[in-house]
Order: structure tokens, then C-alpha cells, then sequence
């Protein structure tokens, strides 16, 4: 069927690109984020175990959101870690890094996701996509909120 959602086809492309590249960055910062709560020692293991907790459980939910707002664009949301991998501007790291570079390494992902985030945004304004601002929003809050207190963890 055509979708006739009131945005043109190139500006819903246009949003649906940049929203895939936010999932992307996204789902990255869980995996690392996750990876880190496994694996985290140290004297604020119980503290940095919760934290990464709360964190990852609400990526995680967002990837949801994300992808189903890719698919009410009218295209399809990346599916394989290959492709998450391919579109994100948050990068593996190699290593075992001890708690404070856990702290470090998530804030500045936090940071990567707000700018990523800010980038959909404009898109979204320029394609009149009011739905994609509503949705990305509260994301630039909350990641520059959680990077924020990382960056308060790590002083």
C-alpha cells in the first residue's frame, strides 16, 4: 500500500535514514553497556552494577520505539548486528577496561547518542516529521542526562 502519512516519500526517507542511524548508535551503547554490567569490578561494583542496569533496560526499550518508528515511515528498521554495526558512530572496543574507563567510555557514548540524536532532529523539522521530533526528543534529555551523571561518577 502507499503511505500517505502527510510527509512527502524523500522527507520520510530522509527521516527514516537518520532514525536508523540513531537506532544504530543505540543499540551499540546497550551492548557495551550491557557487556560492562557483567562485567565491572571493583569498589563501586554494587553502585555501577545497578546503574548499567537501569541503563541498558532503558536502551533497550528505545531500540523498540526506534524501529517501530522506522517501519511507520514506511521502511525497514536494521535487524542483524551487522547492520547495527555498519550504521553506528559508536564503535567496540577492544580490551578490558576497569571501572572508571567503563564510566568514561559510556559517557562519551551517552554523548555520541545526544549529538546522533540532535541530528534527527533537524531532519525531522526539516521534513515536517513531527512524530520522529516527539519520539527522539526525550532522547537528547535523557542521554545527555545519563552522561552527565557518568561524567559526575567518573571525577
Amino acid at each position: 500500500m502507499d503511505i500517505n502519512i502527510g510527509i512527502k516519500a524523500d522527507s520520510r526517507k530522509a527521516s527514516a535514514e537518520a532514525v536508523k542511524q540513531l537506532l544504530a548508535d543505540t543499540y551499540t551503547l546497550y551492548l557495551k553497556t550491557h557487556g560492562y554490567h557483567w562485567n565491572v569490578e571493583g569498589p563501586h561494583f554494587q553502585q555501577l552494577h545497578i546503574q548499567f542496569m537501569e541503563q541498558y533496560t532503558e536502551m533497550w526499550q528505545a531500540v523498540d520505539e526506534l524501529a517501530e518508528r522506522i517501519r511507520a515511515l514506511g521502511y525497514k528498521a536494521p535487524s542483524s548486528y551487522a547492520q547495527m554495526s555498519k550504521l553506528s558512530t559508536i564503535k567496540e572496543e577492544a580490551g578490558d577496561p576497569d571501572w572508571h574507563d567503563m564510566v568514561r567510555n559510556l559517557a562519551k557514548g551517552h554523548e555520541q547518542v545526544a549529538k546522533t540524536a540532535r541530528e534527527v532532529l533537524r531532519i525531522a523539522e526539516e521534513s515536517d516529521d513531527d512524530a520522529t521530533a516527539d519520539v527522539v526528543a526525550p532522547r537528547v534529555t535523557l542521554h545527555e542526562k545519563t552522561a552527565w551523571m557518568l561524567r559526575a561518577t567518573a571525577a
